[in-house]
C-alpha cells in the first residue's frame, strides 16, 4: 500500500501544486469570497421569510416586505463576482484594481440585454431582467470579466495612459490613467455586442447560457462528476494538500450556479431543480466535521479507543471539530500520508453522499433550498437551516453514525497497535 501510494503522490503532488498556484483559479475563489457575506445576508433573509412553522399568508406578508432582502444579493450575485474577478485579477498584475473592477462589470453589463419578455409575449426595453445577473447569466460575466481585465491590463501596461502633473490630487491622476484603456476595452465589447445582435439576432448571455452553461450545470449536477470531485478532495488532502480549496476553485462556479437555480425555484413554490448544489457540499460533507465529514471519527477517538494518542488527539478535536475545523485532527493524528486511514478516509464520504443523494432523490428527505449556511454552524442545525426541514438535522445523525461504522474498524487497529508500542 505505501509504495502504491507514494507512485501516486509522485503523479498528483506536482499537477495539484500547479493548480494551487494557478492565478485565474486564486481569482475565482477570492471573487466568489468577495461575494460571500452579501449573500450570507441574503440567504438570512430567505430563511426568515419561510421558516417553516409559518403559514402562507405569513410567508407572503414577508417576502413581500423583505424579498429586496435576498434578490439585492443572492438575486444579484453574478455583479459580485464580475466586479471581484476584474480587481483581484488587476491586482495580480499590480494594475489599479478598482478600475479594473469597474471595467470588468461594466463590459459584463454590455453584453447583458437591457429587455425582457414577458409570459404573454410582450417585449419590455429598458430594464434588466433579475436572472440574467443571478445563476443564468454567471458563465457569461465570469467570462466577461476575464477577458475584459486582461485586455484593460495589457493597455494600461503598454502605457496608453493620460499622465497628469504631479500637483493634481492621487484620485483624479488615477482617474484619467484608466481612461483610455477604459475606452478601449469597453469599445472592444461594445463592438462584440453589436455583432452578435447584428449578424446573428441574439445575444452572448443566451448563446454562452445554452452552449456553455447548461452542459457544464448539467455534468456538475449528476452523482458521477460529484464523487469524482469528492475524490480528489480527500486525495489531495492524504497528501497535505487543501483539496476542498483546489477543487472548489474548479467546481464552485457550478455548484453555485446550481445553488441560484434552487434558491429561485423556492421563491417561486416551485420543485427544486437539483440535489447537488453549492449547500449540499458544504452542509453534508463539510458540515460533518470537516473534509472528510470527521466529527463521529474524533469522537470514537475521544471516547471509544484506548491509546493515549487517539484519546488526546480526539479530546483536542473535538472543540473545533463541532464547527467544521479538523485540521487538528487531519494533521495530529495525522491522517496526512497515513497508509492505515487511506481506505476509510477516501471512501467514507464517496459513501455518505451517494446515501444522501438517493435519500434526496427518493424523496424521503428534501433537497437544500439554495439558501447559503455559513461552513461553521454546527451538525444538525445546519441541516435544518439549509433544508428548511428537521429531516435535513436527521439526516446527517444518520450520516454519522455510518461515518462511524466505516471507521471503527480501522480506528480500532491503530488503537491496538498504539497499547502495543506502549507495552
Amino acid at each position: 500500500m505505501n509504495g502504491f501510494i507514494d507512485k501516486l503522490g509522485e503523479k498528483i503532488m506536482p499537477v495539484a501544486s500547479k493548480l494551487g498556484q494557478n492565478k485565474y483559479l486564486t481569482v475565482l475563489r477570492d471573487a466568489f469570497m468577495l461575494s460571500f457575506p452579501i449573500t450570507m445576508f441574503g440567504s438570512i433573509v430567505v430563511v426568515l421569510n419561510n421558516l417553516p412553522f409559518f403559514n402562507d399568508a405569513t410567508k407572503g406578508t414577508l417576502n413581500h416586505l423583505f424579498s429586496n432582502g435576498q434578490s439585492a444579493t443572492m438575486g444579484i450575485m453574478s455583479i459580485f463576482v464580475t466586479f471581484g474577478i476584474g480587481y483581484y485579477l488587476s491586482k495580480s498584475y499590480e494594475v489599479e484594481a478598482i478600475f479594473g473592477g469597474a471595467v470588468a462589470l461594466s463590459s459584463f453589463l454590455i453584453l447583458t440585454p437591457f429587455f425582457m419578455i414577458l409570459e404573454n409575449g410582450e417585449e419590455v426595453s429598458g430594464v434588466l431582467a433579475l436572472d440574467r445577473l443571478g445563476a443564468k447569466g454567471m458563465f457569461i460575466g465570469m467570462l466577461a470579466a476575464f477577458i475584459a481585465t486582461e485586455i484593460y491590463v495589457r493597455f494600461v501596461k503598454k502605457g496608453l495612459v493620460i499622465k497628469m502633473p504631479d500637483g493634481v490630487p492621487p484620485a483624479v491622476a488615477r482617474s484619467f490613467a484608466a481612461m483610455i484603456p477604459a475606452i478601449l476595452t469597453l469599445t472592444i465589447f461594445a463592438l462584440l455586442n453589436a455583432f452578435v445582435i447584428g449578424v446573428f439576432n441574439t445575444n452572448l448571455h443566451d448563446v454562452v447560457y445554452e452552449v456553455i452553461q447548461k452542459p457544464l450545470v448539467g455534468l456538475g449536477s449528476g452523482l458521477p462528476a460529484t464523487l469524482i470531485a469528492l475524490f480528489f478532495v480527500q486525495f489531495l488532502w492524504f497528501f497535505g494538500l487543501h483539496g476542498q480549496i483546489l477543487v472548489n476553485s474548479v467546481m464552485d462556479p457550478i455548484w453555485n450556479t446550481l445553488m441560484l437555480d434552487n434558491l429561485e425555484a423556492y421563491k417561486a413554490g416551485q420543485p427544486l431543480p437539483h440535489i447537488i448544489t453549492k449547500p449540499f457540499m458544504e452542509i453534508f460533507t463539510v458540515g460533518m466535521g470537516g473534509s472528510g465529514m470527521t466529527l463521529m471519527v474524533v469522537i470514537l477517538m475521544a471516547f471509544f479507543m484506548k491509546s493515549r494518542q487517539l484519546k488526546d488527539v480526539g479530546r483536542l478535536a473535538l472543540g473545533p471539530g463541532i464547527f467544521n475545523v479538523n485540521e487538528p485532527v487531519i494533521f495530529g493524528m495525522p491522517m496526512v500520508l497515513n497508509a492505515a486511514i487511506f481506505i476509510p478516509w477516501i471512501i467514507t464520504p464517496l459513501i455518505v453522499t451517494t446515501f444522501n443523494y438517493l435519500v434526496m432523490a427518493a424523496g424521503i428527505v428534501p433537497a437544500p433550498t439554495g439558501v447559503s449556511v455559513p461552513w461553521t454552524v454546527p451538525i444538525f442545525i445546519n441541516g435544518i437551516l439549509a433544508t428548511n426541514s428537521i429531516l435535513g438535522g436527521v439526516l446527517q445523525l444518520v450520516d454519522i453514525a455510518i461515518v462511524g461504522v466505516l471507521w471503527f474498524p480501522f480506528l480500532k487497529l491503530i488503537d491496538r497497535s498504539n497499547l502495543k508500542q506502549t507495552l
